[in-house]
């Protein structure tokens, strides 16, 4: 499967650089980074279980052919190697490592309608819902003001067989907006379902943006299965202040735990490709590799979390920010315990030459009780660095 989209990709590259111009309009960019990383005692013990130090290279390629006015086809592509895995990270690089097809869709338009068919992204409630890679179809109908897009991502094939329709899932989302002078207000609804495991879960929801202030809040219910229902529901508030060479940030969200083994999940969990990042340590932040133990991570869920933090441009080249994170968990561990800790993050962003910059980062976290209670307790720690470059 990668050597058929390694030739799927080289095939792609003659087509746009062999055609005349006049047949192929093609853009073609891309991304790259390199990220050295250390993190240590990320268990809250000093076990050195899951300590952490690794360069890696991240590549992507994208490749647009634009037919005409109202058709394109669009494809990005991703190279992923450790530097010495058994990869392209290896001695002898050349033809090995991680390739992914993370987007390859036609992109069209029919009078006011736009439709995105094929592989793709989306994002529906920044993250807390969905922010991921899918196949499917995005059609949507823009107007003056607002667009009304509805969206269908197939998680899984039945395959072929009596009743095998049946293991189908599937979501199905509405995620409409509308724009108001400076304010934007988007109401959706994804509605998960399957009907071999009696699942049937919706997300109701309005995410609303006026000027630097923005607002989210997600209620999930229906069925886990057949014996087990859902009520559950998240808030979000943040915001960001410019104040010249100064700005300042902060938001708080919440997302409720299950508080009882009855039969309702009380705990709010969005579907599979879901992903908000926040903090460094305990949210994922610029190293995704791996958060504090006990820390939902990007898929909020039983957290309650706020921040503090403010950035200070001193010069063109260079971005220094500071954040203060607090997280505990909504419903006590069965140890009885909740504090998660608190956690300040540190980076520096400097642009070594045009079009490349180097992002410092260091990270703590005063890890609480719901890190870890037991002896021989441990502060997670971070320091990275990473050189990015896009085009």
């Amino acid at each position: 499967m990668k050597k058929l989209g390694i030739l799927f990709f080289a095939a792609l590259l003659v087509v746009a650089f062999t055609l005349p111009a006049a047949a192929l309009d093609a853009e073609f960019g891309g991304y790259w980074r390199t990220r050295f990383i250390s993190q240590t005692d990320f268990t809250g013990d000093d076990s050195e279980a899951a300590d952490l130090q690794q360069v890696d290279t991240r590549t992507r390629l994208y490749l647009t052919a634009n037919i005409n006015d109202n058709l394109k086809f669009v494809n990005k592509f991703e190279f992923d190697a450790v530097w010495g895995d058994s990869g392209y990270g290896d001695i002898g690089t050349v033809g090995k490592g991680l390739f992914e097809i993370k987007h390859s869709y036609a992109d069209f338009n029919i009078g006011s309608v736009n439709a995105k068919v094929g592989a793709q992204g989306v994002t529906i409630a920044r993250g807390f819902v969905f922010d991921d890679d899918f196949i499917g179809a995005n059609v949507a109908f823009k107007g003056e003001g607002f667009s009304v897009p509805v969206v269908w991502v197939k998680r899984v094939e039945g395959g072929t067989g009596k009743d095998a329709n049946d293991d189908d899932f599937d979501y199905y989302v509405l995620n409409p907006s509308f724009s108001m002078g400076e304010a934007t207000i988007n109401p959706f609804i994804l509605y998960a379902t399957q009907d071999s495991s009696d699942l049937d879960l919706y997300y109701l929801g309005v995410n609303v943006d006026a000027g630097p202030i923005w607002f989210t809040g997600v209620f999930e219910t229906g069925d886990h299965s057949a014996t087990v229902d859902a009520s559950a529901y998240l808030l979000a508030l943040g915001g960001s202040f410019d104040l010249g060479a100064a700005s300042v940030n902060a938001q708080v969200f919440y997302a409720t735990g299950d508080d009882n083994n009855d039969d309702t999940n009380d705990a709010y969990e969005g579907p599979k490709g879901r992903s908000y990042y926040w903090s460094e340590i305990m949210g994922y932040g610029t190293f995704d590799e791996q958060t504090s133990a006990n820390s939902p991570g990007d898929g909020i869920s039983n957290i309650m979390a706020a921040n503090l933090g403010a950035s200070f441009k001193p010069m063109d080249k260079l971005k220094l920010s500071a954040n203060l994170w607090y997280a505990q968990l909504a419903e006590d561990n069965a140890a009885g315990d909740d504090d998660l800790g608190t956690e300040i993050d540190l980076k520096a962003t400097y642009q070594l030459v045009e079009g490349l910059n180097l992002d410092v980062v260091a990270a703590y976290l005063f890890a609480g009780d719901a890190t870890y209670a037991g002896s021989d307790d441990a502060n997670p720690m971070e320091l990275g660095a990473r050189l990015s470059l896009s085009f």
